[in-house]
């Protein structure tokens, strides 16, 4: 055993006066005299690589230069001055189907890409006119979640073109969905109209026998999105949502843009 154990040393002295093998022998790795088809000691998975690295997120002094203004819209809109009651009264309502509820969230929080994704920068404005109330928001994420959540705003015509909602208080309201298309600005796009009729719950008298309309749309621009809802009792004008949209992803993509020639 002592023969044994005196061998490594006795190897690595004589092997000094070679220098590659000098090296190889004190621990000191140069990776650029590897010989050639030696395998690294160890290798990754493609699903344990780094993920590419995604654009900086909107600092919020952007993202706020990329929100739509009440000029935008006309002359009747203005800031809000609060939330309006349908958004209690109507909305606050639960469904059967897993998408369909998930949808009544949606509109009610307006979290439309998840709780953990904060928007950047968010802004409400109101229709003195016709009475609707617009909420706009841009928000950071990954292009891949982006689409992800487009894509399933893209199905709910068919899973939940027409459903049944119920309120906490047991109001019955009936809710049906359909697809609103949007201008071509930005890189990906959804637009969906819910109508919801049925009494409102207490608090929300001004709605009764009323229906409500929402129209719930989202545009991706690279890394971004905006995201609305424009809703109503009265007659939904449908410039109000597509203006806002088509403004709004040019005013993104042009923010993006001068963020990057900063860089």
């Amino acid at each position: 055993m002592q023969h044994a154990a005196a061998r490594p040393p006795l190897a690595c002295a004589l092997s000094a006066a070679l220098a590659l093998t000098a090296a190889g022998c004190a621990g000191g790795e140069r990776h650029g005299d590897r010989p050639t088809g030696t395998a690294p000691a160890s290798t990754r998975s493609p699903a344990a690589l780094p993920s590419p690295a995604v654009p900086p997120v909107l600092t919020r002094g952007q993202a706020r230069a990329a929100l739509i203004t009440e000029a935008d819209l006309g002359e009747t809109w203005e800031p809000t001055r609060g939330a309006a009651t349908w958004r209690d009264g109507v909305l606050k309502a639960t469904a059967e189907r897993a998408d369909c509820r998930r949808l009544l969230d949606v509109l009610y929080t307006e979290e439309l890409f998840g709780s953990a994704t904060a928007p950047r920068a968010t802004v409400a404005l109101d229709d003195t006119a016709g009475g609707a109330q617009l909420h706009y928001r841009v928000t950071s994420h990954r292009a891949a979640d982006i689409d992800r959540t487009l894509a399933w705003l893209g199905t709910l015509p068919d899973t939940c073109g027409h459903f049944t909602a119920r309120s906490a208080r047991g109001a019955v309201r009936d809710v049906r969905v359909t697809a609103v298309p949007l201008p071509e600005p930005g890189d990906a796009r959804q637009g969906l109209r819910v109508t919801v009729s049925g009494p409102a719950d207490a608090g929300g008298a001004d709605t009764a026998g009323a229906v409500l309309t929402v129209d719930l749309a989202a545009v991706r621009v690279g890394d971004d999105a905006i995201s609305l809802t424009h809703g109503t009792l009265g007659e939904p004008v449908d410039d109000a949502t597509r203006t806002a949209a088509e403004v709004g992803a040019g005013r993104l993509a042009e923010v993006r843009r001068q963020g990057r020639a900063q860089v």
